[in-house]
């Protein structure tokens, strides 16, 4: 009998699902991951600047209710290939949930062309903004 083989989709979701085991702020774990032609590119996840101390180690940096200690997976996953010199344009990123309007912007103009997400998450503007730019968003969760 044949084995159930994931849709490309769901695969790249599932890394990204792994991606996020690696979060350093228990508030909220985001993994991401950029792909262009079926191919990982970066990957990314929430977590303190690179050589800080971690939420669970310093404490949360709170600002209108949210984390502003870490550096969202989005945000990671862009700098990641910069710093590596991996090109974006003309990618897809898969985020365990939707950018922040920040997030957005900047994976936007990195040349993203598409947002696959499983869950919303705070800010209903990115979807204007994305009809805007010409960016692509994706619902994964549950019907």
């Amino acid at each position: 009998m044949a084995q159930h083989r994931v849709e490309w989709n769901e695969y790249f979701m599932n890394i990204a699902d792994q991606v996020a085991t690696r979060s350093t702020c228990s508030r909220k774990n985001v993994g991401a991951v950029i792909v262009r032609d079926k191919t990982i590119l970066s990957t990314g996840y929430n977590g303190s600047l690179r050589g800080a101390p971690h939420c669970d180690e310093a404490g949360h940096d709170m600002e209108n209710d949210h984390c502003v200690r870490t550096v969202h997976a989005e945000a990671n996953a862009v700098a990641q290939a910069a710093k590596h010199g991996v090109r974006i344009d003309q990618s897809e990123i898969y985020v365990t949930a939707s950018p922040c309007l920040t997030c957005f912007k900047l994976v936007a103009n990195a040349g993203v062309t598409t947002v696959y997400y499983k869950e919303f998450y705070r800010d209903q503007r990115i979807t204007e903004y994305a009809k805007q730019a010409g960016v692509t968003l994706v619902y994964m969760g549950k019907q």
